[in-house]
């Protein structure tokens, strides 16, 4: 496991992450304007879906695939519920929400980061896991918003239009969904022609972005510092272990090597731009301030630098 952890830590996406966390440690000047950083994170979106779309095109919608979809849509739906129960002894349940759909959602960063490294160790991965990744990004947050409304009943009533908008219509999921669907219309001969944009610039893009997000993580380390040790906790060990039930049952299903790879790291993310937007709507009451640091400051960094390769090195035993 140890060089897979080295071999990460020194790839220059990760080394630009940790830069950017130097930056304002060693309070530096260094900012990537606006809206660059959304530039950034709308292109990586767009190439992924893209490439995702036209290995779909060539594959198709194999029983392998259709497996991958189910188990990544299962995922999406039990995390939020283990995460709710467990923190509710420890806070609020308008919070306890908060951190249970942060945790059953997905960080779209973090896939990107781990295709990246598939990439860089040639191992294969179905399109259709570009699917997974856009289906797991709702279910989380409808069952965080019922769970707030089973457990502490508002009279006020929920604008489920509104909800849905944000939970099914936001900027990735919309962006990256279109792209793949894009990229499966074009069909699989079309990619020759898109290789410069969805592979030969995709690392320096890769940079910039994890650049920007390593100065945003290190300027919320220091708010989730303050929370308390039952969060930090949480943040780095409760990704951990649904990371592994990710891992089991995609394992028990015969997901191929890069495929289990992908589930594991999706089950194991957390989301810190969709939850926020669609909560800011429906649970008002469930503060941002606890779950973005969680997921930004703490589980992102852990995931890229030692989730990654950790979940690799044991799916790397599991397949001999």
């Amino acid at each position: 496991m140890t060089p897979d952890i080295l071999h990460n830590l020194l790839n220059p996406p990760i080394l630009f992450f940790f830069l950017g966390m130097l930056a304002v440690f060693f309070k530096s000047d260094l900012e990537i304007p606006q809206p660059l950083p959304r530039f950034f994170s709308f292109y990586l979106l767009m190439a992924i879906g893209l490439k995702g779309g036209f290995e779909l095109s060539h594959s198709g919608f194999s029983s392998s695939a259709i497996t991958s979809l189910g188990a990544a849509v299962l995922m999406a739906s039990v995390v939020p519920l283990l995460a709710f129960f467990f923190m509710k002894r420890y806070t609020d349940n308008f919070n306890a929400a908060g951190i249970a759909a942060t945790y059953g959602s997905i960080s779209a960063v973090t896939f990107i980061t781990a295709i990246d490294f598939l990439t860089s160790h040639d191992i294969v991965f179905g399109g259709h896991m570009v699917a997974a990744m856009a289906l797991m990004e709702s279910p989380a947050i409808i069952v965080g918003i019922a769970l707030t409304k089973i457990f502490q009943p508002s009279e006020e009533k929920t604008d489920w239009k509104e909800v849905g908008r944000d939970a099914f219509l936001n900027a990735s999921v919309f962006l990256i969904v279109g792209s793949l669907i894009i990229g499966l219309l074009s069909g699989h001969e079309a990619q020759p022609k898109f290789k410069p944009f969805t592979d030969d610039i995709f690392k320096g893009f890769l940079c910039f972005f994890l650049l920007d997000m390593g100065i945003a993580s290190a300027r919320r380390i220091g708010v989730m510092l303050r929370k308390g040790k039952v969060f930090i906790s949480f943040a780095i060990i409760f990704p951990l272990l649904v990371a592994f039930l990710g891992m089991a049952l995609g394992y028990v299903l015969g997901l191929e090597k890069g495929d289990l790879f992908l589930l594991t790291i999706l089950s194991g993310s957390a989301s810190y731009i969709a939850v926020p937007a669609a909560f800011r709507v429906a649970v008002p009451d469930a503060d941002p301030g606890l779950y973005i640091p969680m997921a930004l400051g703490i589980t992102f960094p852990f995931n890229i630098t030692i989730g990654i390769p950790l979940y690799y090195s044991i799916i790397n035993y599991l397949f001999g």
